[in-house]
């Protein structure tokens, strides 16, 4: 679903990042990423969510749940998605996903990696946004 600041807040609107996880991003060993990564993903999502439906950057409140299925590791592909669940005066509630698309096959050689079908769900969580009072 597409819209524009003028259409005003629109709850089913969503937006789709991609990222390639580089080896710097590792913090563990097995070459696992924190799950502040994920986190971060969501911040930059929420922000292109909120410019394109308030027009505006708008600011993270919180978040009210955050849950980690399962593990992101370098050499992989994380697909972000940010869906805005409810509309209020200033405030916007978000529901958040990363998925794991394509992972690194180091057991096969340095360079390989496989498209995951379905994608792994890595995190899950909702948030608060708020933006400036349209006027």
């Amino acid at each position: 679903m597409s819209t524009t600041p003028d259409d005003g807040p629109q709850v089913g609107t969503v937006v789709v990042h991609r990222r390639y996880v580089s080896h710097a991003d590792a913090h563990y060993g097995g070459a696992l990423v924190d799950g502040a990564f994920s986190l971060a993903l969501f911040g930059d999502v929420a922000t292109e969510l909120c410019i394109r439906t308030d027009g505006d950057e708008g600011l993270f409140a919180g978040y009210g749940e955050v849950a980690f299925h399962a593990a992101v590791r370098a050499g992989d592909v994380v697909e972000v998605s940010a869906e805005l669940v409810r509309v209020g005066r200033r405030s916007r509630d978000v529901a958040f996903e990363a998925r794991v698309v394509c992972r690194a096959r180091p057991e096969v050689s340095a360079s390989a990696a496989q498209v995951l079908d379905p994608p792994l769900l890595a995190t899950s969580a909702r948030g608060t946004v708020v933006v400036p009072v349209r006027g």
